[in-house]
Parts: C-alpha cells; sequence; structure tokens
C-alpha cells in the first residue's frame, strides 16, 4: 500500500511551487507586505488562470473537482512562499457554498467563485475569541442579519461573505448589500489583511445545509492553516540553512558549530513529521468522516505550534536581524503566528479534540 501522494498530486504542487517561485520572490513579497493594500491583483489573476479559485468546486461549476487533500498540498506550497491573496477565505467560503448551499445557489455563485469573477470571503470569528460554530450568536430577522464578526480576512476585496450564525447555521451576504460596514484592522500578517465586518439589518440568505455543513467547513479551515503552516516553516529552515551557511562567527561558518547543526537538525525533525498528520487529517476530510473533525482539530493544534516553534528557533539563529523588520524571516514568522491563532488555538483545538476522543 502506498501511502505517500500520487504522481498527479507532486506535479500540482511542483507547478504552483514554479508560480509561487517566478511571481511571488521574496523581494515581491516584500513590496507587497510593505505596501497599504497587501494584495497584487495581477498575482491573484495568475493563480485564477492556474484554477486555484475553484479547486474542489464541481467540474459541472468550472472547478477542478479535487479533494481536500489536494486543496492542502497547494495550501502548503502556499504557506512557503507567504503569498499575499484572498485564497484562504475564497476556499472556505467556496466549500460552504459547494457543500452547503441550495442547487440555486450554487449556480448563482460557484461558476463566478470558479473564475474569480466573485471574490469570497468567511466571516466567522466573534468578539471574545469565540470561533466555533456553536459559539455564534449573531441572529437573522426575516431575512436581514445584524451583528458585527471580527478577523474577517480580504473583507475589502470580497463581493460575498459567508457568515457564520447562531444556531451554527450560515448566511450569505453581499458586501454591496445596504448594511454592511467592512473596517479594515491593523494585523501582523500583512500578506492576509483582516478586518471586522458590521451588519446593520443586511440582507442575507440561509444556507440549507445547516450545522453539520458549517463544522465541516470549519475542519476544512483549519487543515488549510495547519497545511499553510507546514509549508511555512519548511521555508523558514531553509532561510536558516542559507543564512548561516554563509553567515560567519570567528572565521567559520556558523553551520559548522555542532550546536547550530543540532538545532536545524531538531527543526527540520519537528516539522518533518508532521506531514503525514496533515495528509491524514485532508484525507479523512473526503473519505474517513467519523475521524475526520478529531484529525482536523489534532492536525491544527499540533502543526501550528510546531511551526511556531521552528520560527522562534529560526529568529534565534538569524542572530540580531532576526528580530528586525528589514530580515524577511518576520514575514513567515508573523504568517505562522496567523495560522496558529485563527479558529483558535492550539489549546482550544486540544480540548475539542480531547472531548471528540470522548476523555
Amino acid at each position: 500500500m502506498d501511502f505517500g501522494i500520487s504522481e498527479e498530486q507532486e506535479l500540482l504542487q511542483e507547478t504552483v511551487r514554479g508560480f509561487v517561485t517566478n511571481e511571488c520572490p521574496a523581494t515581491h513579497l516584500r513590496e507587497v507586505f510593505d505596501g497599504e493594500s497587501g494584495h497584487d491583483p495581477e498575482l491573484w489573476a495568475g493563480m485564477l488562470e492556474m484554477g486555484l479559485g475553484g479547486l474542489t468546486l464541481s467540474e459541472d461549476f468550472g472547478g477542478a473537482g479535487l479533494d481536500i487533500l489536494d486543496l492542502a498540498l497547494v495550501s502548503e506550497v502556499l504557506g512557503e512562499g507567504a503569498v499575499p491573496s484572498p485564497f484562504f477565505g475564497h476556499t472556505v467560503a467556496g466549500l460552504a457554498l459547494a457543500w452547503g448551499g441550495s442547487d440555486e445557489q450554487k449556480a448563482s455563485w460557484l461558476p463566478r467563485l470558479a473564475s474569480g469573477d466573485v471574490v469570497a470571503t468567511a466571516a466567522l470569528a466573534e468578539a471574545e475569541n469565540r470561533w466555533q460554530p456553536e459559539q455564534w450568536s449573531l441572529e437573522t430577522d426575516k431575512g436581514t442579519l445584524t451583528g458585527s464578526k471580527q478577523f474577517v480576512t480580504s473583507a475589502d476585496l470580497a463581493d460575498l461573505l459567508v457568515v457564520g450564525i447562531s444556531g451554527g447555521d450560515l448566511a450569505l451576504v453581499e458586501r454591496s448589500a445596504d448594511g454592511v460596514d467592512v473596517t479594515p484592522v491593523e494585523g501582523l500578517d500583512r500578506t492576509r489583511r483582516v478586518a471586522e465586518v458590521n451588519f446593520d439589518s443586511a440582507s442575507c440568505e440561509i444556507l440549507p445545509g445547516g450545522n453539520r455543513v458549517a463544522n465541516r467547513v470549519r475542519d476544512a479551515a483549519l487543515i488549510l492553516l495547519a497545511a499553510d503552516s507546514l509549508g511555512a516553516a519548511w521555508n523558514l529552515i531553509q532561510m536558516t540553512i542559507d543564512y548561516t551557511g554563509t553567515r560567519q562567527q570567528f572565521g567559520t561558518n556558523l553551520t559548522q558549530f555542532q550546536a547550530v547543526k543540532h538545532q536545524i537538525a531538531n527543526m527540520a525533525a519537528d516539522i518533518e513529521q508532521t506531514r503525514a498528520l496533515c495528509w491524514y487529517a485532508a484525507y479523512a476530510q473526503d473519505q474517513l468522516p467519523d475521524d475526520a473533525p478529531h484529525a482536523a482539530a489534532v492536525a491544527k493544534a499540533h502543526i501550528t505550534d510546531r511551526a511556531m516553534e521552528a520560527a522562534r528557533d529560526a529568529f534565534e539563529l538569524h542572530g540580531g536581524i532576526g528580530f528586525t523588520w528589514e530580515c524577511d524571516v518576520q514575514m513567515w514568522f508573523k504568517r505562522c503566528m496567523f495560522n496558529r491563532t485563527v479558529l483558535g488555538t492550539p489549546e482550544i483545538q486540544r480540548e475539542r479534540s480531547a472531548a471528540l476522543a470522548g476523555w
């Protein structure tokens, strides 16, 4: 039995990796990171041309019809490059519509999401760190929605929002609707800008899929964050290898010191063992529904934790420059911080995984 990914999946990763290398090198990433909008329309257009706007959407709606594992493999590469784009929110919103939308909602929105004619995002978090479907409190009244959502990624770019509401349900709200106000919030990860979104009797449509779909969407999003952290951590390790291979101390490259070698080896060992955890959690989403919630919670908790440890080690091994804005390490460090927090910290996910395991 082959427990690895297929040749087609390896090709998918390498194709996306080649695009990221050519179109978003560190110099260009820095320009976007330091810019006002945190968005590069040409980069996003290139991603859409590759089909990344609808990887898991049905071919009937213009998507590629791939699995969550394929989506995780792409997210890993985007994390390697710390690619600034609406990909995360757009993908989560697309999954919500594909799994929980009515036939009319799917026909109306999914082809435009797959093509990128419409940018979507998911608005899930509420005040006091309430991320989970059972914690959502926004109420609907006669087809309208009132309340506030926090830390909404790419809200300023979105045309459509999938909003978590009370009872663990999901609702569609068009950004252009009356009563929708988007206020940008300064966040740490400038590759994925966030905003507070306020709704004041804004028109909405309920997704008929209900709580079951909301939980599945949340779990898929956890896997995307874990995969992104896996990629970011590996890039930090490679950056550290490159730096310590050229930086000299006492006339000798840092990589010649045994303590440095051991620290880098430990970084790699800690991260590599999480790859199977990520792949299994993604595979379970499509193939093992009974195991999927627990696997997603464990993957998110463990991988984002290990990625932050790798980021801290990378800072240390870059010495004094590692803690400066001018050092590229900080961009991936902040990416890992974002992934660790969004949809619940590792502590929250471990509590959830324990409950799911019946502890």
